[in-house]
Order: structure tokens, then C-alpha cells, then sequence
């Protein structure tokens, strides 16, 4: 008899993965499982991998060299303009010289690459880079203005808020993370990703004023991570202090992809944005000149503080609390104005991202159509003004004033909702008035559907042997529900009544009633009203006579 152990069958041995993707799989599996993660690899950051989805390469082979076609711009400042002004109001002088920014950049990036590309055995060009900051209250439309120009010339577009980076990347995210961010959106393209715009938000709250003391990790240390961005250099394709990234990069060699492994930043526009709240005072304190002597009586706070901040120097920057390298590769300033409460009129009226669409839209989805009164449109503009939180503002308002509309409207049954003046202004009025209407409208609509219902009767009866007897309510409540469907009535009582044969045969076999009287109960919860029927004639059944046992004295019954 032999000792050795039996050799375990080949089909219970753990298979080995042979792939990278079953590697990947495994690995994700693991990780999942082990640390309660997640990781996720795709197979567009690695460098190449989008050449090797396009060509069909196989893994091993040498990748072929980039034929993608250069990023090319024609765009004039023109033509942003007036691309822009379809969507934010106002900010007229802040367009112009977005506009103008992003065509001297686009310009100067593509003769760049035309002149590297040339044999000319002449002097190089060299171009400063116009990296912009957006001075300007909340709600003004900042991030909508640098949204739309990327969407316009379509190139990759990265929106972050500056206070959740951090100098070492160990606290906090990593600079560099914006640019690989530039990558994904561009789906792996590299040549793409560095004609990218990176939208930095927030970026006051980097300011290392003398009134902050201790250690500065999220002000000051990454102004300075932030400079060699801003101007030329080139960030790893892989984190280093990702192990997800270096999962990525192990996977990517070994299926035999290389290609650049560097992001250069040279042709990528950055733009930052901030509120500012104090730079004004420190303006008013350099020309010193207070608000009230260099702006007109009429003139609000707000107003006052633009005009401040138009007048606004590299020193100004420096004592509100940014680095002088920093503020230097911000070479343009833009400011946008405070919304009046017209401009928000016009924002609402007029803007093809208007708010009033987006409510249209989720009224519609119930069938309803919903109207807006300029009247309306009006009076919500003054009340959001009076919220100073800009174009956001807007949103405060309109829920409020619609919250009870959007949840009752769509049981009504109405099919318009006339958002006027007398509604913003009276609400619970105006919904009570709704509701009053809505049994109104309910009644006529089931008086019009009055005979097509009872033939649905006659029809069921005529085929199941059962009679439905609907009264006045349930008929209403028919032809409510088919209008605000948009259901033909014979159609929705096929639909409400699919059921109830097998239902009702059941109740037929207990009790013997085959004429049932239905109300409008029965037409909003249907199942439930057969269902109920069901358990209450099973329970008026007597229980077979097999199950009763007799007890009396005179049984003769005896077990053995």
C-alpha cells in the first residue's frame, strides 16, 4: 500500500491566469475583497492603448507611430463671442477677453508646432503663456463660461477646486492629477490631452495671508507645486504614488505598449477663478480712496467692489496672500460683474441653458404642460437677487415656490400648470385652485368616457361571466388616468383589469358573486382591491366537512 499522497484531478486545480486581463481580474478580485476597494483598468490611460483599440495590434508586436491628425484651431474671438452669448447673460467684457486669450494661445501653440515641424534652420519661437484668473462673485457664470469654450473647440476640459489638493500629493490630492485627468477625458489620446484646459475654482482659498499660522498644506505649498504646470513641463503618465497607476504601467508593458510615458504641459491653458472676498478692501487701502467717493450714490456694495477689483495690480494679489511667481503666470484678469435682478430675467428668458427648460422638461414627463409667465419670471429674479448667491440663487427660489406643484401635479390628471405672478406669489392658493379643478376636469373627462368604459364592461362580462359595475368616481378616475398617461380608455382598462379574471374566479368559488362594484379606490390601487376581495370571501368559506371532528358522547368511533 503506497504512503503517496493522491495526486489532486486536474479539473480541481486552481486554474493560472495567462492573460493580463485575467491577471487584472485577479488582482481587482483580490483587492476588492482584502482592502474594500475598488480598482478599475482601463485600457485607454496607459500610453498607446488607444492606437492598439483603433489598429487591432496584438500584444507583442511593436506599436506603430501616432497618425492621429495634429489639434488644428480656426476659431476667431468673434466666434466664441457669439458662441458664449447663447448661453451666459451679461459679462460682456469678460467674453471679449476670454475669447481673445484663448485664441492667442490656441494661435501661438499651433505655429509652435508648425515651426518645430518646418526644416527652418532660423531662431525657434517662443511664446509667454496667457493663463487667465476670473475674478467674480458666486453664481455669475464663471465655470459656464470656460465650460462652453471647450465644448466650442473641443478639446478636453478638467474642472477642480483648488482646496483639495495638497503640496506632497500624500494629504490631499496631487497637481499632477489634473493633467492625467486631461488624459482620460481626451480617452488616451496624449497629443489631445496637451491642448487641454484645466479650470482651477476656489483658488482665494490659497492664499497664505499673515493671519494664517502653522503648517500650510493646502495654501501656499501648492501655489508652488502649481508653477512648474503653469508654464512648461512634463508630468508622468503613471502616479508613483498610485498603486493603481503602477498596476496600470506593469500591465502596459507587458502586453508590449510603449510610447510616451510624459504629459508636457506647455500648450495647456490653464484658468483659475475665485470670489476674492477682502481683495477689494486691500485695493481701496493702495488708491486709497474709499467706495463710497469713487462710485455713484445709486451704486450698490457689489457694484462698488467691481469697480475696485477692475483696478486690481499684481501687488494687490501679493498682499491678499498669493506667491509673486504664482500670480506672475496669471498674465490675464478678467472680472464679472454681480447679476442684477434684470439679468437674471434674461438668464431665465433668453439663455439656451435657461432653468425654465430644464422644469418644462420635468412637468412634461408627466404629461403636464407647463407655462411660465414673464410676470412670474420677474418676481423670481427679484427674490433671487435678494438670495446673492447669483444665477444659483434662481434655483433656491423656483423650489421652493414649485416644491407641492412637482409632487401633486402629476396625480391631477391637469394637462397645463400656468405659472403666473399670482402662483409665485400665492402658491398654496393657486394649488388649492388646481385641485379644485382637477375633480372638475375628472368628472367631464369621465361623463366624455362615460360609454367606452361601460362597453369595456359589457366586453369583460360578455367573456369572463362577470359584471363590473363602475359608479361615477371610478369612471372619473378612469378617464384621468388614461389622460394624464396619454392612454387610449379601452387600452387602460385592459391594463387595470388584466388580472382580475383569475381573481375574481376565486371569489366566485367561495361566495357565488359574480357582480362586483368598483370605485375609485379600486382604479388607484387595482391588485390591492382583488387582492382584498380574495382574502375576505376565503375567510367567510366554512372549513371542509373531511376536517371537522365529531366529539359527541354517542361517537362510536374508537382507535385500535
Amino acid at each position: 500500500m503506497s504512503d503517496s499522497t493522491p495526486e489532486t484531478p486536474e479539473a480541481d486545480q486552481p486554474k493560472t491566469p495567462t492573460t493580463p486581463e485575467e491577471i487584472t481580474r485577479k488582482l481587482e478580485d483580490f483587492i476588492k475583497n482584502t482592502l474594500g476597494g475598488q480598482v478599475l483598468f482601463t485600457r485607454v490611460d496607459g500610453p498607446g492603448a488607444r492606437r492598439e483599440q483603433e489598429s487591432g495590434e496584438k500584444s507583442g508586436e511593436e506599436p506603430q507611430e501616432d497618425n492621429e491628425e495634429a489639434f488644428e484651431f480656426h476659431y476667431k474671438p468673434a466666434d466664441i463671442k457669439a458662441h458664449l452669448d447663447r448661453f451666459v447673460i451679461r459679462q460682456d467684457e469678460a467674453k471679449k477677453v476670454l475669447a481673445t486669450a484663448v485664441c492667442d494661445h490656441y494661435h501661438h501653440a499651433q505655429m509652435l508646432r508648425e515651426d518645430r515641424e518646418s526644416d527652418s534652420t532660423g531662431p525657434r519661437l517662443e511664446f509667454s503663456k496667457q493663463n487667465v484668473i476670473i475674478i467674480g462673485p458666486t453664481g455669475v457664470g464663471k465655470t459656464y463660461l470656460v465650460k462652453h469654450i471647450a465644448d466650442l473647440i473641443g478639446v478636453p476640459f478638467v474642472k477642480a477646486d483648488a482646496t483639495k489638493f495638497s503640496e506632497t500629493g500624500y494629504v490631499g490630492a496631487d497637481v499632477d492629477d489634473l493633467v492625467r485627468d486631461l488624459v482620460a477625458k481626451a480617452n488616451g489620446d496624449i497629443d489631445l490631452a496637451e491642448h487641454g484646459i484645466i479650470y482651477l475654482d476656489e483658488i482665494d482659498k490659497l492664499s497664505s495671508g499673515p493671519e494664517k499660522l502653522g503648517r500650510d498644506v493646502s495654501g501656499r505649498g501648492v501655489q508652488t507645486t502649481l508653477l512648474k504646470l503653469m508654464e512648461e513641463t512634463e508630468v508622468p503618465l503613471y502616479a508613483p504614488n498610485d498603486i493603481r497607476s503602477q498596476m496600470q504601467m506593469m500591465f502596459d508593458t507587458r502586453k508590449g505598449r510603449t510610447g510616451r510615458e510624459v504629459v508636457n504641459t506647455r500648450n495647456i491653458l490653464f484658468i483659475v477663478s475665485g470670489a476674492f472676498s477682502g481683495l477689494d478692501k486691500i485695493i481701496e487701502k493702495r488708491t486709497n480712496r474709499k467706495s463710497i467717493g469713487f462710485v455713484s450714490a445709486g451704486d450698490s456694495k457689489s457694484t462698488a467692489a467691481e469697480h475696485l477689483f477692475r483696478e486690481a495690480r499684481t501687488k494687490d494679489f501679493i498682499d491678499y496672500g498669493f506667491e509673486a511667481e504664482f500670480i506672475g503666470r496669471l498674465p490675464v484678469r478678467v472680472v464679472c460683474d454681480p447679476l442684477s435682478a434684470d439679468d437674471m430675467f434674461q438668464i431665465m428668458k433668453n439663455s439656451e441653458g435657461s432653468l425654465i427648460r430644464q422644469y418644462e422638461r420635468e412637468f412634461a414627463a408627466y404629461g403636464v404642460k407647463a407655462v411660465f409667465e414673464d410676470d412670474a419670471l420677474r418676481e423670481i429674479a427679484s427674490r433671487a437677487e435678494d438670495e446673492k448667491t447669483g444665477a444659483r440663487g434662481l434655483v433656491t427660489v423656483w423650489e421652493r415656490v414649485l416644491r407641492d406643484f412637482k409632487f401633486e401635479m402629476p396625480s391631477l390628471g391637469l394637462p397645463e400648470l400656468r405659472i403666473d405672478g399670482a402662483l409665485v406669489k400665492n402658491p398654496e392658493q393657486v394649488l388649492a385652485q388646481c385641485r379644485t379643478q382637477a375633480a372638475t376636469f375628472a368628472v367631464e373627462l369621465g361623463v366624455a368616457h362615460a360609454d367606452e368604459i361601460k362597453g369595456f364592461a359589457e366586453r369583460f362580462q360578455r367573456d369572463h361571466g362577470f359584471t363590473l359595475d363602475f359608479d361615477a368616481s371610478a369612471i372619473a378616475a378612469i378617464a384621468a388616468r388614461a389622460q394624464r398617461e396619454g392612454a387610449h380608455v379601452d387600452v387602460m382598462c385592459e391594463k387595470l383589469f388584466k388580472d382580475y379574471p383569475f381573481g375574481l374566479k376565486l371569489v366566485t368559488r367561495s361566495t357565488g358573486e359574480t357582480s362586483f362594484a368598483l370605485s375609485a379606490d379600486a382604479i388607484a390601487n387595482p391588485d390591492k382591491f382583488v387582492s382584498d376581495l380574495v382574502v375576505s370571501a376565503c375567510r367567510q368559506q366554512p372549513p371542509p366537512a373531511s376536517n371537522i371532528i365529531d366529539i359527541t358522547p354517542d361517537s362510536t368511533a374508537h382507535e385500535s
